[in-house]
């Protein structure tokens, strides 16, 4: 039986001081990965200093947005609505954690292309999300 996505509400991301700059790009539509300028490599998520090599000389890079689901779990039983957790691997080579929207949440397969979807919170802040670039 399909389980078709529902509209949720989404609690305010906390916003430090050194995440401001990836906050302010979600607002604009932009999704923005850490970047070290020291061993040129990208990482998530976007840090003071960078994960890789420990250099201070990091910021942001824009991303495409595209990527592949690396896993997905369905969530039934957390609430009164049903949502898709995953894991989504960025073109870019950055895993991140986040949330499969828009779809029927049992089709979505490890594999499968998403792209970026931002949703906004209960304030208004934009928080980036992924949807099946093809319908599923």
């Amino acid at each position: 039986m399909a389980t078709p996505y529902q509209a949720r509400a989404f609690p305010d991301p906390a916003i430090y001081p050194e995440a401001k700059p990836f906050w302010e790009a979600a607002g604009r539509g932009e999704l923005m990965i850490g970047a070290c300028r020291a061993c040129e490599q990208p990482h998530w998520y976007p840090r003071g200093h960078c994960p890789l090599c420990g250099s201070l000389e990091v910021g942001l890079r824009r991303s495409a947005g595209l990527g592949t689901v690396y896993s997905v779990s369905v969530t039934r039983r957390a609430g009164p609505i049903p949502f898709a957790i995953a894991y989504v691997t960025l073109d870019e080579g950055v895993t991140m954690l986040s949330q499969i929207v828009d779809c029927d949440l049992d089709a979505i397969r490890i594999g499968a292309r998403v792209e970026v979807v931002f949703k906004p919170s209960e304030s208004g802040h934009s928080i980036p999300l992924f949807r099946p670039v093809a319908s599923l």
